[in-house]
């Protein structure tokens, strides 16, 4: 069993604005990957970004600049 981490789960009201943050993630080479919804939180879509917890306010930042919607930041053992 891997050992859990401190991580960054950025959560969506719908699957379209999930593809959409990761389409833009991948064009501006931000850090992170597409994952199911963790067991212990709850997303309208069920699809949530993770990347590293030190990452959150620079991806609020990004997320504005670009437009894009999110329904949570929570920041799990993961």
């Amino acid at each position: 069993m891997r050992k859990k981490e401190p991580t960054l789960i950025i959560t969506f009201h719908t699957t379209a604005d999930a593809i959409a943050l990761e389409k833009a993630c991948k064009e501006a080479g931000r850090p992170g990957r597409m994952i199911p919804v963790p067991r212990e939180l709850s997303a309208g879509c069920g699809l949530a970004w993770c990347t590293s917890p030190e990452h959150a306010e620079e991806f609020k930042d990004f997320l504005r600049k670009k437009g894009l919607e999110w329904e949570d930041f929570a920041e799990i053992l993961y």
